[in-house]
């Protein structure tokens, strides 16, 4: 009888449960945070109009004496440098889903998931599973050819 190893929930899933637990209790936060932002939004709107018009003057001045080989190899080294925060950022995220996760699903459910394996090993198959295994199964029978209708 092989040997029975200890049946564990796989990771993803816990950051799974994990995501939708934090989705739930932020979802419950919806309503506040809409009116608050809406409020917000009027208000910032007007100020955002006045200072447009003076930010495209002076962009337009700026464009004309700008360097754009200089920004490019900026850009690319400090692209490299966000994409390994940003990595950095994800997977310490993912760990602590995988920790909420865990917390949220509990013990329990590997527990039970061990009885039932060691239940499966256990239990015999039943005798028409072996019986129906042991016998060739019949060869079909040969249909009777009907005449053709005229």
């Amino acid at each position: 009888m092989p040997e029975q190893t200890k049946t564990r929930i796989p990771a993803p899933l816990y950051a799974a449960a994990g995501a939708g637990d934090l989705a739930w209790r932020e979802l419950r936060k919806l309503p506040a945070v809409v009116s608050e932002l809406s409020d917000r939004a009027v208000a910032s709107l007007k100020i955002a109009n006045d200072a447009a018009g003076t930010t495209a003057t002076s962009l337009r001045d700026k464009a004309t004496t700008t360097d754009f080989d200089k920004l490019r190899s900026n850009a690319t080294a400090n692209a490299l440098a966000f994409a390994q925060v940003a990595q950095e950022r994800a997977l310490a995220v993912y760990t602590s889903l995988v920790a909420r996760g865990e917390r949220v699903v509990g013990t329990g459910v590997v527990e039970a998931a061990e009885v039932v394996n060691a239940d499966m090993v256990t239990t015999e198959e039943p005798k028409a599973v072996e019986a129906a295994a042991a016998s060739p199964a019949p060869k079909p029978r040969k249909r009777a050819s009907r005449p053709a209708a005229n």
